[in-house]
């Protein structure tokens, strides 16, 4: 397992991560959470990711139950900050929330303090200056050590970086952005000058694009994969994404790997990308993804010139 460092950060995470999105206490319990994160653990993973939204927090409540058979010190832990619940106060990044949210979940999570926390959405309705000073205020404070966004616009990014520097705050350090193969342009484009800038690091999701990229829609929507139990993940274009996805399987047998390895692989191919977040919850599926690590290698050019003509 290689570690990257977090854009300028001093702190290095596993450059493929674990996530609980969707799995943790949907699909998974809790004897099948703890065999996959010391599964994963034992294979070099570090960085395993959260957030207070995630199952109505029953994602953070799980993963803080097996958190306690590690040394804190061996792992980096992240989660997010925007919707907490259903009351006035429970969403947003007001002063409120974010400080509130943090607490909560790091009951849930039974930890003093998270490596990574994120504002897990921009909101338009909070002044920037007062996320700012309760993000600046929870680090300084030990609640985390590195601040961060998720899916925030660069303008947005940038106005950040721009009033913590103005208000004599703690920067962001990173940003959680979506990306693959079928989602480019944010991170490849969008980003560039703040990577450049500002060297924002990047811990990506969903790498597989709802397991779009896995192959498993090839032959249809399966009654019990994510598309059919998340309706809403459905992509409008699916059809002419699975047909895609089965000219690049045929790049995948040349290269002697699966579809998922080659689509996460690509992922760690790019130098902005410090992690790829990924889900699992199989024990095969898990090691699956964390084979994708030694395919990078056979991403030569002439190979990512191939990719990106069968994704046009």
């Amino acid at each position: 397992m290689q570690y990257n460092k977090l854009g300028k950060a001093g702190i290095r995470i596993s450059e493929i991560s674990l996530g609980s999105w969707i799995t943790f206490s949907k699909q998974i319990d809790l004897n099948e959470a703890k065999t996959l994160m010391h599964a994963a653990y034992d294979h070099g993973v570090n960085f395993f990711d959260n957030a207070e939204t995630y199952a109505h927090g029953e994602a953070e409540t799980m993963m803080g139950k097996v958190l306690q058979e590690f040394q804190r010190e061996k792992l980096v832990i992240s989660t997010k900050i925007f919707w907490g619940g259903e009351g006035p106060n429970d969403t947003g990044l007001s002063r409120k929330h974010l400080i509130e949210g943090t607490k909560n979940s790091l009951r849930r999570l039974q930890l003093d303090y998270v490596d990574l926390l994120f504002c897990h959405r921009p909101d338009p309705s909070t002044p920037i200056e007062e996320t700012v000073l309760a993000m600046d205020y929870l680090v300084r404070g030990g609640y985390a050590f590195y601040w961060g966004t998720s899916e925030w616009s660069a303008d947005q990014i940038e106005a950040a970086f721009k009033t913590a520097e103005h208000l004599n705050c703690i920067k962001p350090t990173m940003e959680q952005p979506k990306y693959n193969l079928f989602f480019r342009d944010h991170l490849e484009k969008d980003y560039l000058k703040l990577f450049e800038k500002y060297g924002l690091g990047t811990t990506i999701w969903s790498p597989l694009a709802s397991g779009i990229l896995s192959g498993k829609y090839n032959q249809g929507i399966p009654s019990d994969s994510r598309l059919a139990k998340e309706a809403w993940l459905v992509p409008d274009n699916l059809m002419q994404l699975v047909e895609k996805t089965k000219k690049l399987s045929v790049l995948a047998h040349d290269l002697d790997c699966t579809l998922s390895q080659l689509a996460i692989a690509w992922c760690l191919h790019n130098p902005n990308v410090s992690s790829v977040i990924t889900g699992a919850t199989k024990m095969d599926q898990l090691l699956e993804n964390l084979g994708a690590i030694a395919v990078k290698s056979k991403l030569t050019p002439d190979v990512m010139k191939k990719i990106d003509t069968m994704m046009r």
